[in-house]
């Protein structure tokens, strides 16, 4: 595998970072998982313009322009052969003293990996997650505000923690007002009749690419689509309710703190907006080759 580090592409044992970096030392830097389908990036753009929001709400100066990135991406996918997979883009702080002040790191680093990529197993995309609610909160927005999709993770891997402890591969996180925010690591949909409601991204929710996408085809298939405050009670009694992430795609729940949601398996709702997905990918994107 060739890894690319600023500017250069190196063999996986020789792709490095000093230990002095922040992103390695505080969580001090931004990501972007993005996916790759028929030779073609999806949804590149919307990735690459989220990577740039993120970068300035924590006032991380970007060593590459837009256009930069986006050859770099490309660059990195053709020289792993890349037909179908993920891309892990990132962007640390750069190289700075065992101090906090971010202003002493000199060169952001970008890194860039291009790879396979793991998904739930097939079958439970047809029986559905079985999912928990959890009792780590979404950070609070004034604290690490969850739009900024940066490298302290450690609240989401907490919140996976107590969802594998649980038994469940996904939860439920709440905000710190008791409202759904989101799962662990995908955004979450209710279905109702024909109306789909996600929660606000100020209620605690990543602005996710999917689930702007999935909005999108929901839309253009007829279905209403809101954002809207919702409470465990609002998951409970729905007719469907689905996660949506880069990895992920869409995924039913059919079973969440052991109540089951609808008819216990991904709905009629879940399977249209999953097989319109996946035909979205083959007609749009930003070609490798």
């Amino acid at each position: 595998m060739k890894v690319y580090i600023n500017g250069k592409l190196l063999d996986e044992k020789n792709a490095k970072i000093s230990v002095f970096d922040h992103g390695l030392l505080y969580g001090d830097g931004v990501f972007e998982g993005i996916r790759v389908y028929h030779d073609k990036v999806f949804t590149l753009d919307r990735h690459i313009d989220r990577l740039f929001r993120s970068a300035r709400a924590i006032a991380l100066d970007m060593p590459m322009t837009r256009d930069e990135l986006i050859k770099a991406v490309i660059r990195t996918c053709k020289a792993n052969k890349i037909s179908n997979g993920y891309i892990r883009l990132v962007v640390t702080r750069g190289v700075g003293t065992l101090g906090l002040n971010p202003y002493l790191c000199k060169d952001a680093q970008v890194i860039i990996i291009a790879a396979g990529i793991q998904l739930y197993p097939v079958e439970l995309y047809k029986k559905g997650l079985s999912i928990v609610t959890v009792g780590t909160m979404r950070n609070h927005p004034e604290a690490i505000n969850p739009r900024i999709k940066s490298l302290n993770y450690l609240n989401n891997v907490l919140a996976k923690i107590e969802a594998l402890n649980a038994g469940a591969m996904e939860c439920v996180m709440l905000n710190p007002q008791g409202f759904v925010a989101e799962a662990s690591g995908d955004n979450i949909f209710v279905v109702r009749g024909d109306t789909l409601t996600t929660p606000p991204v100020w209620c605690g929710a990543l602005e996710g690419i999917t689930r702007d996408v999935v909005m999108e085809l929901a839309v253009e298939l007829g279905y209403r689509v809101r954002e809207e405050v919702m409470t465990r009670y609002d998951l409970y009694t729905a007719d469907e309710v689905f996660l949506t992430g880069t990895a992920a795609e869409i995924i039913g729940v059919g079973v969440i703190d052991k109540r089951s949601i609808g008819k216990g398996k991904p709905g009629p709702v879940t399977r249209r907006l999953a097989e319109r997905f996946k035909a979205y990918t083959r007609e749009t994107g930003t070609p490798i080759k």
